[in-house]
């Protein structure tokens, strides 16, 4: 076997891997590796395929759930049951540092990866959302690094063809050199109709089949496990390269071969490539494989052993086939016009062994490579921030409400954060499909129907990381709690979520606290709401030396469900004259919301007020009224507070609002504060009686706040303007700023 030269501490430092792991190394080969041997532990083993900072603490989220098909970990993506035999599979995760770097295809091959993730299991995607976060609009980085990520998302699904129904965009300076972009894709499948990513049978051939395999990609694992420096663009070979027209034609081909049940496990290839798919499916399978490396169809002449199997090169699959049955499965290829070749096949070892032309190059086991193997597993160190007892400080008392509220309300509609993202989702194809329901119906959630069913799921990505900056626990629970509130508003029953955790360097004991308390929140509240997680991505080293970490944001993917489509509610006022309510209480509290950051500059504040069992109870009435037909539309009460809220209910049909505040609640916390657990309604007068008789069985604060109007935007009779200019403020910040 070849040595290389063998390798030394040295070696295993220049590729991401601590003394400590090199030894362990050495102890599970019972040698020193060779050079091929340790770029596979190095990527298998680094934080993006490993989660070995994290592992501890995900496996006290809840998994189980009446619902559940695929729980987390046991397959590529979570899946669900939506009744009569049909499930959805949905997953989310991150393209951080690649799009840092190269924010086209960055954010491309994203998309293509987490449809991959979703289709290897045999279910069609038809729905995509995306979760984007920047740095100043303003600045000329930001500006190249959205226009770039965008375009990247636009042009891989629009060509992909599955449309983009959802997402949310934030700016913040703590996100200048590292944006955030996550990725998320959901699928429907017959139930008993999915394929597992595993492999058995001693002796089934392994193919590989999709794209060539080049250079591009190679450490992208490991490139993806370290903090972004000024040396970053030296990694710049790092970033994968997309091909949207070839990921369609494979997802043709695997769906279709999956059909002819010749097929044993298959897997995509994404972070770490072939080492990856190998070994996972590998360990899952409890065999091994031997592969001969210089049957991997290639893009480039004279690539090394350990740039093969390193190698990110997207649209590839790895397929186990059942002995006897290779001609149905090369047929479907040959039809598609897609690579098909066999590389080697499964064997009873437990142990992947390499060879290049007839030389055996590698040979490592399988299952000391993956996670729940023997990847390390490490418990951090964490403590609390000096900065979060400096928070807790923060009174409302010391902030002198401002004069001018119409001001405000103006320098909230024009702010980037709260305004239209219709530059962005201008570029996305949201109709491809003609399933999603919400293109001409607003609502909180994405809406998008099952063909050939009465049923729909309802999608949302959410997570205000200015909250959980201010208290991880607190605000990673306002995040799901959020995502449940939005699909509920939507007419949906919340059932699992996805999650993807984005967070600065883990050995940083103030960052992993942040970390962990997000899960404490998160675990408390998918409880509450009886959503398990069903798996996702963690994505650390989201920091630079010279700008410190981003805000921890754990994005929240969540699932509802709509048994009956014909449930579905839009947030848009109906008609002059219908009365606006507000199911849930208000608080005379303005702590971590847009218009205490932005208006009058302060950063240091606690989390909004937050009661997770009455808000759980808020959302069974809304879910009650909305199939009693009591309302006419439901919106919750997020960022921008009262005030965004009742305008983006007033926009659509260009209708307004004449409403009166709460004279026991400071006039500033009523329209812009940001306090949990409301969401605005509006009742026909005819159903009032009805309406209110319904909420009195219950035990929800509600209030009468005032009526539709034909335009105007009254407060307490103060005019605040015309829907009319206000949607042309609102339609139009980000165009202002990004040009047409």
């Amino acid at each position: 076997m070849e040595n290389n030269n063998l390798t030394t501490q040295e070696t295993a430092k220049d590729l991401g891997l601590r003394p400590e792991e090199f030894e362990k190394i050495k102890e599970i080969l019972g040698r020193t590796p060779n050079f091929t041997e340790l770029s596979i532990f190095s990527v298998m083993w680094s934080e993006h395929c490993s989660y070995k900072n994290s592992i501890t603490w995900l496996k006290t989220l809840p998994k189980d759930g009446p619902r559940m098909l695929a729980k987390a970990g046991e397959e590529n993506a979570g899946m669900v049951d939506l009744g009569d035999g049909i499930a959805c599979v949905f997953k989310i995760e991150s393209h951080n540092h690649p799009s840092a770097l190269e924010p086209y295809q960055g954010a491309a091959t994203g998309v293509g990866g987490i449809n991959r993730d979703i289709f290897t299991m045999g279910a069609r995607p038809i729905a995509q959302l995306n979760s984007l976060r920047f740095g100043d609009p303003n600045h000329p980085k930001t500006q190249w690094l959205i226009k770039g990520v965008v375009k990247g998302i636009g042009d891989y699904g629009n060509a992909f063809g599955i449309p983009t129904v959802g997402g949310e965009v934030f700016f913040d300076e703590c996100y200048h050199v590292n944006p955030l972009v996550n990725a998320m894709s959901a699928g429907i499948v017959k139930v008993g109709e999915t394929v597992s990513a595993t492999s058995h049978g001693v002796g089934n051939p392994v193919y590989i089949v999709g794209s060539a395999t080049g250079k591009d990609g190679i450490n992208g694992a490991a490139f993806a496990s370290k903090d972004i420096t000024e040396d970053s663009v030296n990694d710049l070979p790092a970033v994968q390269v997309g091909d949207p027209f070839q990921e369609k034609l494979l997802l043709e081909a695997s769906l279709e071969v999956i059909k002819t049940g010749a097929v044993v496990g298959m897997q995509d290839m994404g972070a770490a490539g072939i080492i990856c798919s190998n070994s996972e499916m590998s360990a899952k399978g409890e065999h091994g494989m031997r592969i001969d490396l210089d049957k991997v169809p290639t893009r480039q002449q004279n690539m090394l052993p350990f740039e093969i199997l390193l190698s990110e090169s997207q649209e590839r699959m790895l397929i186990v086939v059942e002995k006897g049955k290779e001609a149905l499965v090369e047929a479907v290829f040959e039809k598609w016009d897609l690579n098909c070749a066999i590389i080697g096949e499964v064997t009873d070892t437990k142990r992947l062994q390499y060879f290049m032309n007839g030389e055996l190059v590698a040979d490592v086991p399988a299952d000391d490579l993956v996670l729940g193997g023997g990847a390390p597993v490490y418990q951090r160190e964490y403590k609390e921030p000096t900065y979060y007892q400096e928070f807790q400080k923060f009174n409302i008392n010391d902030v002198k409400e401002p004069e001018d509220l119409k001001a405000v309300a103006q320098h909230l509609t024009n702010h980037p954060n709260i305004a239209s993202k219709r530059w962005v989702t201008s570029q996305y194809d949201s109709m491809v499909g003609t399933a999603n329901m919400v293109t001409n119906k607003p609502s909180d959630a994405a809406v998008v129907s099952v063909k050939d069913t009465d049923k729909a799921i309802v999608l949302t990505v959410d997570c205000n990381s200015r909250y959980v900056n201010a208290d991880p626990q607190k605000g990673c629970a306002i995040a799901v709690a959020e995502a449940a509130r939005n699909i509920t508003c939507a007419g949906g029953e919340p059932v699992a979520i996805t999650n993807c955790l984005n967070f600065g360097n883990p050995y940083v004991p103030e960052v992993y606290w942040q970390f962990v308390g997000a899960i404490k929140g998160m675990g408390e509240a998918c409880t509450k709401f009886e959503t398990p997680v069903t798996g996702g991505n963690v994505s650390f080293y989201n920091q630079s030396s010279d700008e410190g970490p981003v805000f921890p944001t754990p994005t929240i993917g969540m699932l509802g469900v709509m048994d009956d489509i014909n449930n579905m509610m839009t947030l848009d006022f109906k008609q002059e004259g219908d009365l606006i309510y507000l199911v849930g209480e208000s608080v005379n509290d303005i702590a971590s919301s847009q218009y205490l950051a932005s208006y009058h500059k302060i950063s240091a504040s606690p989390a909004p007020y937050f009661d997770l069992d009455k808000e759980y109870d808020t959302h069974q009435v809304i879910k009650q009224l909305i199939s009693n037909k009591l309302v006419q539309s439901a919106h919750d009460v997020a960022d921008g507070g009262l005030y965004i809220a009742l305008l983006e209910a007033s926009m659509p049909n260009k209708l307004g609002f004449n409403i009166n505040s709460d004279s026991e609640i400071r006039k500033d916390a009523f329209l812009f504060g940001e306090a949990q657990g409301r969401i605005v309604v509006s009742v026909k007068p005819e159903e009032q009686e009805a309406f209110v008789e319904f909420m009195a069985t219950t035990e929800i604060e509600f209030s009468l706040l005032g009526h539709v109007t034909t335009g105007s935007l009254l407060v307490d009779d103060e005019n605040f303007g015309s829907v009319q200019d206000a949607k042309s403020t609102y339609d139009n910040v980000l165009h202002h700023i990004l040009g047409e």
